[in-house]
C-alpha cells in the first residue's frame, strides 16, 4: 500500500496525491481527474481513496472546474451528495469522510501537461503547504519549477 504523499494510480487511471499528515496544510492533496465530467470521475475517485482517511460521503465542488452534475453521484457502496460553491473559481474539492474530516483536496485541470499536473500533485500533498489551489495552479503553469521536490519542500 502507498503511503499517504505517493501517487496512487489503479487501472482505472486514478490521478491522486494526499498529503502524510491531512489536516495540517491550506492543501490535504491533489486529484488531477481525466475530465470535467464529475458523474464519471468521482466513483473512480470514491473507489480506490485510501481507506484510512475515510469513506468519501460527500463532495462540494469548485463549478468552474466541472461540467454540471446531479446532486447525488452512485458510487461503489451507495451515493455521494454532491454540492457546489456559489461563485466560485478556486480549483478545489471540499470531501466530507465517514469519520467526519473535510479534506481540502486540489482539483488539477484536465488539461495540464504532464509536467505541470505532477507537479501540481506534488505541490498540494507536500508537508508545508501554504499555497491556495488558485495560487498553485498559477505557479505550476506560469513558472515552473527546475526541481519541483525542492521548490515545494518546507523551508526549514
Amino acid at each position: 500500500m502507498p503511503t499517504p504523499n505517493t501517487p496512487l494510480s489503479t487501472s482505472t487511471g486514478l490521478r491522486l496525491r494526499m498529503a502524510e499528515n491531512p489536516g495540517r496544510d491550506s492543501l490535504d492533496g491533489g486529484w488531477w481527474p481525466h475530465s470535467r465530467d464529475l458523474a464519471t470521475e468521482l466513483p473512480v475517485l470514491v473507489a480506490a481513496f485510501p481507506p484510512e482517511l475515510g469513506r468519501i460521503q460527500r463532495a462540494v465542488y469548485s463549478p468552474p472546474d466541472w461540467d454540471p452534475t446531479a446532486r447525488r453521484v452512485p458510487v461503489v457502496h451507495g451515493i455521494v451528495k454532491v454540492g457546489s460553491f456559489p461563485r466560485d473559481d478556486t480549483h478545489l474539492i471540499l470531501l466530507t469522510t465517514s469519520d467526519r474530516r473535510t479534506l481540502r483536496v486540489l482539483v488539477v485541470p484536465p488539461g495540464l501537461t504532464a509536467e505541470q499536473g505532477e507537479e501540481a500533485l506534488l505541490a498540494a500533498s507536500t508537508s508545508g503547504n501554504s499555497h491556495t489551489a488558485t495560487s498553485l495552479l498559477r505557479t505550476v503553469t506560469d513558472q515552473p519549477a527546475s526541481n519541483p521536490e525542492d521548490h515545494w519542500a518546507r523551508a526549514t
